[in-house]
């Protein structure tokens, strides 16, 4: 990749100053060193849980439903995407069926999480135009690749134009879209590229599904510093843990039950209490489980397995959220 230290820091001081050409989407000059207010979601009246249903993929709507009623969460994340609980070309006839057989045991759907990636292509409308309608406030979007053709500046220009259009639409269906970092080389893995968009977008519209095991990965000590600039634009948050594992002579992140890894979760939630955010959390469960972690369509273990690891880290995020006194909503 073309990249320089003076290309980075020139995006980070013109995009802080709204000189990135000119003026932000939203018409606004940005504020730079000023408080902005939180993202639109965050309702400072605590979190929900949900699960996130490509570990549930073996089940069908209804007892997926059932199964995350009886296990204690608040609502269901659903995989809207190729390979998930919906599929994109059947998003209008499923996606109404999968929400209702949520509703039905009492539960909600406050998230989704999809590929979408450009308004242009032929499933991103019919999606957030049926989630809306369905009153579904936040979807996950897919993530996107550097152009290693291209500079830093320039895949900043580039991405904040691609997330400007998605947000455009997302203003027209009442709907927030929301980029997850992920570690790895792509945009928003290191959390500041994603700031420095953001910073310069209408982000009532569009924000970050934060992730601190990803933020952990990337920026073991640094993290912190991230969350503090991204914070204002969270508008869902996932969570998981993860520690290091050496395979094949290498070193990897390896997803591990919540609690028993690296991330740093008593000041992770100081954090969130500290800066009143409120929004949905989706426990993401990525440690071995017979193929659920993967979002398998059938097991390879017994279903009590799956379940009994479902059942614990939910407690456990339960008792961290108790002890930072955040608020658990349904």
């Amino acid at each position: 990749m073309n990249f320089s230290r003076r290309d980075f820091l020139r995006a980070s001081l013109l995009s802080s100053a709204g000189l990135l050409h000119g003026i932000p989407a939203s018409g606004k000059q940005a504020t730079g060193n000023q408080p902005r207010p939180h993202n639109r979601k965050q309702q400072n009246s605590g979190c929900s849980i949900s699960v996130f249903s490509k570990h549930l993929q073996w089940l069908d709507y209804q007892d997926m439903a059932k199964t995350a009623a009886e296990l204690g969460f608040d609502g269901v994340d659903l995989t809207v995407r190729p390979g998930g609980h919906v599929l994109p070309e059947n998003v209008e006839r499923d996606l109404p069926r999968a929400v209702r057989a949520v509703r039905d045991t009492g539960l909600e759907v406050h998230m989704i999480s999809t590929a979408i990636g450009d308004p242009r292509d032929e499933h991103t409308e019919p999606i957030l135009k049926t989630a809306s309608q369905l009153g579904i406030g936040n979807y996950r979007t897919d993530w996107f690749p550097y152009d290693e053709a291209k500079n830093i500046t320039q895949n900043l220009e580039t991405l904040k134009s691609k997330l400007q259009r998605l947000a455009l639409m997302n203003k027209e269906y009442n709907i927030q879209g929301d980029y997850q970092n992920h570690a790895g080389a792509s945009f928003g893995s290191s959390i500041w590229d994603l700031w420095i968009v953001l910073e310069q977008l209408d982000t009532e519209w569009i924000g970050c599904q934060y992730d601190v095991r990803h933020a952990t990965v990337e920026g073991a000590n640094s993290w912190k510093n991230g969350f503090s600039a991204i914070h204002p634009y969270i508008g869902t948050l996932d969570i998981k843990d993860f520690d290091w594992s050496k395979n094949g002579g290498e070193w990897h992140a390896r997803s591990v039950p919540l609690g028993t890894g690296m991330v740093n979760f008593d000041h992770y939630f100081q954090l969130l209490k500290k800066h009143d955010i409120g929004v949905p959390i989706s426990i993401h469960y990525e440690y071995e489980l017979g193929g659920a972690e993967h979002g398998a369509f059938e097991l390879k273990t017994n279903k009590e397995t799956v379940l009994s690891a479902l059942r614990r880290d939910l407690q456990v995020l339960d008792g961290w959220l108790r002890d930072a006194g955040i608020t658990r909503t349904g």
